[in-house]
């Protein structure tokens, strides 16, 4: 789809930009012709309009909230996208680690939609939130729960969000990106990345090209009357599972 002529001039905040999937949505909105404020906790390869902020702390959302406020008024469109996921047993986790993650993955998004939405109020002229979540947010994983736990809160809170904000001409959802195999600070063996392919429908993994392309038809106006929902981009991998527990394991 070419949505060079409709995203000119609209203003986008995305947050996590410089990881893999965030440097991706930055990509595809800027080549789609918006300007794009990138945050991080630091600006290191950010370019452009690029603020960091500590997205755990008070002082680091207001920071976010006030900068953009100062050189927009508000954003057209924002993108939740930073979130942690640290592995630990629950048994094993200490309590700081389990603050962090809720504090990323729910706290921020809520801080932000809030702030955010209350500019685009004022400015009166609607918007879009699309909150990255993930399958996790329909099923527990060992080593994973609290991420899980996270992510379940925050699709919730996108429908509460999508609720509220629809009678201000702003629409709010989610996009769930599936299995991509390791990533710029985690890797994966190849034997567990082959298991899990086999057990997803299409066997794929999620590219940042997939999430690139989700996110701008879900900001667009092909995307209109949607609000309130989750875009799994996955494969089908939340559709089921490829497994067959018999001994023909093909229908033909």
């Amino acid at each position: 789809m070419n949505f060079e002529t409709e995203f000119h001039g609209k203003r986008v905040v995305i947050t996590g930009a410089a990881g893999i999937m965030g440097r991706a949505l930055v990509d595809h909105f800027a080549n789609a012709g918006a300007e794009v404020c990138a945050t991080d906790l630091t600006t290191d390869g950010l370019e452009g309009f690029a603020v960091a902020a500590e997205l755990t702390t008070d002082e680091g959302l207001q920071h976010l909230l006030e900068t953009v406020k100062a050189r927009w008024g508000a954003p057209d469109i924002v993108v939740n996208n930073a979130a942690i996921y640290p592995s630990s047993f629950l048994l094993d986790m200490e309590i700081k680690d389990w603050d962090s993650i809720m504090g990323v993955n729910v706290r921020a998004p809520f801080v932000l939609m809030r702030g955010f939405a209350l500019q685009m109020i004022t400015a009166k002229h609607g918007g879009a939130f699309i909150n990255i979540s993930s399958g996790a947010a329909r099923k527990m994983r060992r080593t994973a729960v609290t991420y899980c736990m996270s992510k379940t809160a925050l699709d919730r809170m996108t429908k509460g969000f999508a609720l509220e904000l629809a009678e201000y001409g702003i629409r709010v959802n989610c996009l769930e990106p599936g299995f991509a195999a390791g990533s710029a600070v985690s890797s994966i063996s190849q034997e567990h990345i082959k298991r899990v392919m086999a057990a997803i429908p299409l066997e794929t993994e999620t590219s940042p090209e997939d999430v690139g392309q989700a996110a701008l038809y879900l900001a667009s106006n092909a995307a209109k009357n949607i609000t309130g929902t989750s875009l799994a981009v996955d494969g089908g991998n939340s559709a089921g599972t490829m497994d067959v527990y018999q001994d023909k394991k093909s229908a033909l």
